[in-house]
């Protein structure tokens, strides 16, 4: 078999990091890795220093809220500047969710078309509609399910209530499917928010109380609580406060098949230390609380955090263009920060932060959504999606992203690394300049066989 492209670097392996490491591809697929000298090749990219990781998976964003399908093509164009080969997007397109096999047909078909990176699907369902097409859109490789407890929308975002999320639990119990949950308690924000209004607190500090923590810990347990009884996959697809990390693995460590999932921004900011700065530049549902950095950190230390995600919004900024808090339109753009934030904050917990950066940026998340081993580590017979990490100090600057938004709450930060290099499907995509690849470049991924829990809990 031919050699087409060796990498050299210290190679994270999920066993460990080779320091005088080589990558071996055979044209799209993993061929070979090892240490020392290399096999010859057409190509060979000596990444120096650089640490050469599996490409991210990014497992939460939202490339279609705003531009629609079409907002598929700046989104994965800035992952692979990004070192992001596969995202897992959201179904809450603009304007029809993703809640029937001709909404999945029509984004499959816009993956193709405008994709420069691997695109895997969430699915949906509607207020009121027949389950008749959940297996439908199994069948046709989604890889999760999302609801959510909370109306953001009523025809793009709307909330579930608990009678039909229970009959979706069902639906799923028997599947390896995960279903997702937007999780703040209705009722309480809105009570919360009127109530910070009429008392004219408007600013990024009375958005935190007015969606307060006990909004988001009662959503929690009662979606956990019905997946209990259900027998489905209970995932909650971001959680700001350690407490929910300890209330979700209360009831794993029982038996039942329940994850939460981290968003780098919850390790990155407070509103307390950024929020006078930033206002409703880092606005995110369910909000950054303050003081809890620290906190997080340990839940992901001590194995309570399935993986990390960006959450990406494709949101302009004008949006946030508004007197008040609660007018200013909730997510961030992520994509391309995703991975220098993360590396950054674990480098500076004094952890093996490439390692770090392979486990929850990339092996976990390509478990959980039943795409490993095809996806998420370096292992040979693995898609050559590979991304090289350079240390080094980096200013980020928004104006440079290739999101089409070129703003940031991490504008002005100081990364510990950036992206030289990606590479995805064994072709250089990404030269830490330029985005090197065209749209239609990336593929749909069905949900493969790779499982979270084991077999015998899906009953």
């Amino acid at each position: 078999m031919s050699i087409d492209l060796v990498i050299r670097g210290r190679i994270v392996t999920p066993q460990m990091t080779i320091a005088n490491g080589w990558v071996a591809v055979s044209g799209a697929i993993i061929h070979a890795i090892g240490e020392g000298d290399a096999p010859a090749a057409e190509t060979v990219h000596d990444a120096g220093d650089a640490f050469v990781l599996p490409g991210i998976i990014d497992g939460q964003t939202h490339a279609g809220s705003y531009l629609g399908l079409p907002g598929i093509e700046p989104t994965t164009r800035s992952a692979i500047a990004g070192g992001v080969t596969t995202i897992v997007d959201m179904p809450y397109d603009n304007p029809t969710p993703l809640s029937a096999r001709e909404h999945l047909d029509a984004k499959i078909e816009a993956v193709e078309r405008f994709a420069h990176c691997d695109v895997a699907l969430y699915g949906t369902v509607m207020p009121g509609q027949s389950l008749n097409e959940v297996q439908s859109l199994a069948d046709g490789g989604v890889v999760a399910f999302k609801i959510s407890a909370f109306e953001s929308s009523p025809t793009r975002f709307p909330r579930i209530d608990a009678a039909l999320a229970l009959d979706l639990l069902e639906a799923l119990s028997a599947t390896d499917l995960p279903l997702g949950l937007h999780n703040e308690d209705q009722e309480i924000v809105r009570s919360r928010v009127s109530r910070a209004r009429a008392e004219g607190r408007n600013g990024i500090t009375a958005h935190s109380p007015s969606r307060p923590e006990v909004a988001e810990l009662a959503s929690t347990v009662h979606f956990l609580e019905l997946a209990a009884s259900a027998g489905g996959h209970a995932h909650i697809v971001h959680i700001s406060t350690p407490r929910g990390f300890k209330l979700v693995d209360n009831y794993a460590r029982e038996g039942f098949r329940a994850t939460g999932e981290l968003c780098v921004h919850y390790l990155w900011f407070d509103p307390e230390r950024e929020g006078e700065e930033l206002g409703a530049r880092m606005k995110v549902n369910p909000p950054i609380r303050p003081g809890q950095i620290d906190r997080l950190w340990q839940e992901l230390i001590e194995g309570r955090i399935a993986f990390v995600s960006s959450d990406h919004s494709s949101w302009p900024i004008d949006n946030k263009f508004t007197d008040s808090i609660f007018d200013a339109g909730a997510g961030v753009p992520g994509m391309e920060t995703l991975l220098p934030a993360f590396y950054t904050v674990a480098k500076q917990r004094g952890v093996d932060a490439a390692h770090y950066c392979a486990e929850y940026l990339a092996e976990r998340p390509a478990r959980f959504f039943g795409l490993y081993p095809r996806k998420g580590a370096l292992v040979p017979g693995a898609d050559a999606d590979i991304t090289i990490l350079a240390e080094g100090d980096d200013v980020w600057d928004a104006s440079r992203a290739r999101d089409g938004l070129n703003w940031s709450p991490y504008d002005g930060r100081v990364f510990a690394a950036r992206v030289a290099a990606t590479y995805h499907a064994g072709r250089l995509a990404y030269d830490g300049q330029s985005v090197l690849n065209t749209p239609g470049s990336g593929r749909y991924l069905r949900r493969g066989e790779s499982t979270w829990f084991p077999k015998d809990l899906t009953t």
